[in-house]
């Protein structure tokens, strides 16, 4: 079963993926985060994302432990 999550840039242009899993609580903090990202377990767009700080925007799609996070 895999679960959604809408995530709002409330007008910023972009947020880092290690904190856009921190703040989406599917980490509990921003170094376990780091470490899912780094371990490949991150799909952004349907491609594994190894890059912590790699800039999500509006309309992309995050997965991560049977979670789909879309960005808005």
């Amino acid at each position: 079963m895999t679960n959604e999550i809408s995530f709002s840039l409330n007008g910023n242009d972009h947020i880092a993926l290690c904190d856009l899993l921190k703040l989406t609580a599917l980490t509990n903090s921003g170094g376990q985060a780091k470490a899912v990202i780094a371990d490949g377990l991150v799909k952004r767009n349907g491609e594994v994302e190894t890059r912590k700080t790699a800039k999500i925007r509006a309309g992309e799609k995050i997965e991560f432990n049977q979670y789909i996070i879309l960005v808005e």
